[in-house]
């Protein structure tokens, strides 16, 4: 795995590293992928979760509780539900968003995918998404998992970063480029 390194020095890398491990050696990748998935999802969809998990007023055995009837609610696989019980336990449900996306990266770099996160103004339709997804293929050479967010500060375009690379074809950043021109 040429990302476990990097992903290994954070925490949420080292959180996302054992979740992943743990599916591998359970034979449960799969189905414990579509539950992050799921769980990735209803972080951007839901603000009471993102709430929940960003509060430092809940306490542990709260925090818990709720986490349990999310995942509960969500049908999430039950080494996701536990790994949800870890995170809660140890106080570090505030990482959860970025664990999830290092277990998504982890695990698409088991298949032999590589991932893009693609932030753009405004969501991407299935056209546009799957021609993003066949130029990246073609620039990489293999198959890639793009992982889009939405961004409305960017103001148009596409930030597009593929491993160590970034394209930044935002107007918010030509915009600040044309300022800075300008000012002499």
């Amino acid at each position: 795995m040429e990302h476990s390194g990097g992903i290994q020095a954070s925490l949420s890398g080292r959180y996302a590293t054992a979740l992943f491990e743990l599916a591998r050696d359970e034979n449960q990748l799969d189905s414990v992928g579509r539950s992050v998935a799921t769980l990735r999802q209803a972080l951007s969809e839901s603000d009471d979760l993102r709430r929940l998990i960003a509060s430092p007023l809940v306490g542990r055995g709260d925090a818990a509780k709720a986490i349990a009837a999310v995942a509960a609610d969500l049908q999430l696989d039950p080494i996701t539900t536990r790994f949800l019980g870890v995170l809660a336990g140890n106080r570090r449900l505030a990482t959860l968003g970025a664990v999830l996306r290092d277990f998504a990266t982890l695990a698409a770099c088991h298949r032999g995918e590589t991932t893009a996160q693609v932030i753009s103004a405004h969501p991407l339709d299935q056209g546009q998404m799957a021609a993003l997804t066949a130029r990246l293929k073609s620039m990489v050479g293999s198959e890639v998992t793009v992982d889009a967010t939405v961004d409305p500060s960017i103001l148009g375009g596409l930030i597009v970063r593929l491993g160590s690379r970034q394209i930044d074809g935002s107007i918010r950043t030509k915009l600040n480029a044309l300022a800075t021109a300008m000012k002499g």
